[in-house]
């Protein structure tokens, strides 16, 4: 098991006032606190509990918030076992905290702190425990959880109840504003991203040239389409799947690249770090090779859009998941095309409503890939096409970053803030009435 706990940069602007004077705590993590501050062990301060068994039929249709290790899991209407209450996740997402300010029902993948039963103002702890990094401190064992008996030996700052008070106040207002700014700049980014689909889907589907004479393409959903286009399916513009007996010729023990899902990412770039070698994935992975259009066929990865035009892979070959399908595009068929045709709205839209299977294991068929069909351009307006998405996602792509790098900024500040307050490197006390 860890102990230890991850330091905070608690630097801070030079705009917020200092207490009067300073000691030292004798505790690595806080440092320097005020004067007239302590220390105090966390057991001595509040009891962390088990959680309790709920049958899974009870989690819904209620009135009380049901909390589970990865925060709110549904609701029940049996009368409420705990007052407003900080939960923390014991197994799974262990060290997640969440702050209750209703009547709420812990699970038993949970720890939790009654307001009830504490000495300490609730919301002060729960940014106190905030700093501890209890999600990065794990017991060793076949499921990796949080020990509760390490929780209880961590050392806590010692100040007054409604000094607690006046910093949960202040934090709580200030982080308020910072989660809108956060929150906005989120939502601008699914903006960009629906911007950045409709831009690919209306390329894919209608062309360039506004000009161009048109006609009716004969498939409902796609409507008009340039007049020198042709209709195809997709099974005629690619190979789907193609057979792991191409690899018949080379050795056994050649290394090729492996992507679980979770190195497929929804922005088309492939996390290559791991390797095989081919008598390792020649059974029960999908193979692929460069040039190969791979798409997640599983909820929710393929309404993620994780896919990706594979390059780069180790010996040029490739072995995954058997959660994908692989479009190898034919000749006349430009790959990339197919990547940014599998990234538009009505592959995605009309993939996920023809899905089956049962709940959080749903798929798209091997038929509505062979079987989806669209507007076929020459090879050379393929790639102008691909050309003008390439600039256009490119703009749009580097616009997102940016703002996400707005976001981290405003995380880190976020957590700046919280740690001056708790351990004393700021006096918010006049901040608040």
């Amino acid at each position: 098991m860890s102990t230890t706990i991850p330091q905070i940069d608690a630097s801070v602007v030079k705009k917020w006032k200092r207490y009067p004077a300073y000691k030292d705590s004798g505790v690595e993590w806080l440092g320097e606190v005020p004067e007239g501050w302590g220390v105090i062990r966390f057991k001595y301060v509040a009891r962390i509990n088990y959680g309790d068994s709920l049958p899974l039929d009870m989690r819904e249709d209620g009135e009380f918030l049901v909390f589970g290790s990865n925060g709110p899991v549904g609701t029940h209407s049996l009368p409420n076992t705990l007052a407003p209450a900080l939960v923390i996740g014991r197994k799974g997402s262990f060290g997640k905290l969440n702050l209750s300010d209703k009547p709420c029902f812990a699970i038993d993948t949970t720890y939790y702190i009654d307001s009830k039963q504490t000495r300490a103002d609730i919301r002060w702890l729960f940014y106190a425990l905030s700093l501890l990094g209890l999600d990065a401190i794990s017991e060793d064992s076949a499921v990796p959880g949080l020990s509760r008996e390490f929780v209880h030996e961590q050392w806590l700052p010692q100040i007054f109840f409604d000094e607690q008070q006046a910093i949960a106040s202040y934090l709580d207002r200030e982080t308020a504003k910072i989660d809108r700014l956060i929150s906005k700049r989120e939502q601008l980014i699914e903006l960009l991203k629906e911007k950045r689909v409709a831009v690919i889907s209306h390329a894919v589907t209608k062309g360039l040239d506004p000009a161009v004479e048109m006609k009716d393409s004969g498939v409902e959903w796609l409507g008009q389409i340039p007049a020198h286009w042709i209709v195809k399916r997709l099974k005629y513009a690619c190979q789907v799947n193609p057979p792991k007996s191409e690899l018949a010729n080379l050795s056994t023990e050649t290394q090729v690249s492996f992507l679980p899902m979770e190195l497929v990412g929804e922005d088309g770039v492939l996390s290559l770090g791991e390797t095989r070698t081919i008598e390792q994935v020649r059974e029960g992975y999908t193979y692929f090779r460069d040039q190969d259009v791979i798409v997640a066929k599983i909820t929710p990865c393929f309404e993620n859009g994780e896919g990706a035009l594979c390059n780069n892979l180790l010996n040029s070959i490739g072995f995954g998941t058997t959660e994908l399908y692989v479009l190898r595009a034919k000749e006349g068929i430009y790959p990339k095309y197919i990547y940014y045709l599998t990234k538009s709205r009505p592959f995605r839209a009309l993939g996920a409503a023809m899905m089956h299977g049962t709940a959080g294991q749903q798929r798209v068929p091997d038929d509505f890939v062979k079987d989806f069909r669209l507007g076929f351009s020459s090879s050379i307006e393929q790639q102008a096409i691909v050309d003008y998405l390439d600039r256009e996602t490119a703009k749009i792509d580097a616009l997102v970053n940016k703002i996400r790098e707005g976001i981290e900024k405003l995380k880190e500040y976020r957590t700046a803030l919280i740690s001056g307050a708790v351990t004393g490197k700021i006096d918010v006390r006049g901040e608040v009435q």
